[in-house]
């Protein structure tokens, strides 16, 4: 029965919740002059410090962890499973982030309670029909773990972020109904505990290391 509803639990939860970056420098980029048609144009970073033009090369953060121990294949295999997630959960978290603040900040600019709920729902149909085909791409378990990296990238649970834009009917029905089926709309990211593992490949994804 839970594989045959698979596809509208996704649905249901997984779109639900789409509604719902140094001191003293000033950098800039110096182009070279061309001299000869057969020379490159190259574009050299470089910044004045005290006075002076020095290259400036910006450095990506690189994160040092211990090894990890596995018990055996299965635990493996899972590891890299989360990767491939992470991967593909990731992005979406960072648009709905956008498309969230995007949308607060509009909204502050209606002068009605009329007017805002009249720009909800068109949000609501744009996002519909622009997440729709990827949501239904993904795996229950992607769909869960995307549930809590909105909460991660918003620091709100859905639950909070759909009773915000949609009320607390809704939300209380999506909460319901996502139980049902073992997912919660009310869970929250925890990097130091149970999430220890996903905030460490996170990192090392938008990283470059993984």
């Amino acid at each position: 029965m839970v594989y045959f509803c698979d596809m509208n639990i996704r649905l249901n939860i997984v779109i639900l919740i789409v509604f719902l970056s140094l001191g003293s420098l000033t950098c800039h980029a110096q182009r070279q002059p061309k001299t000869d048609m057969s020379e490159s144009i190259y574009l050299t970073p470089m910044c004045i410090y005290n006075g002076d033009t020095i290259p400036y090369v910006k450095l990506p953060t690189v994160y040092i962890f211990k090894p990890l121990k596995f018990k055996n294949k299965r635990e493996i295999a899972k590891y890299y499973k989360l990767i491939r997630d992470v991967k593909k959960v990731l992005p979406i978290s960072k648009e709905i982030n956008r498309a969230i603040i995007e949308t607060y900040e509009y909204l502050q600019t209606i002068p009605t309670e009329k007017e805002r709920q009249k720009h909800l729902k068109a949000v609501e149909k744009g996002l519909k029909e622009q997440y729709t085909p990827r949501m239904k791409k993904l795996s229950f378990a992607q769909g869960k773990l995307l549930i809590k990296l909105v909460d991660r990238q918003t620091n709100s649970t859905s639950y909070e972020l759909v009773k915000a834009f949609m009320g607390p009917f809704k939300a209380g029905f999506y909460q319901t109904f996502a139980a049902l089926f073992g997912a919660s709309l009310k869970k929250q990211y925890d990097p130091t505990g149970d999430d220890a593992l996903t905030e460490r490949v996170i990192l090392m994804v938008e990283s470059g290391q993984l």
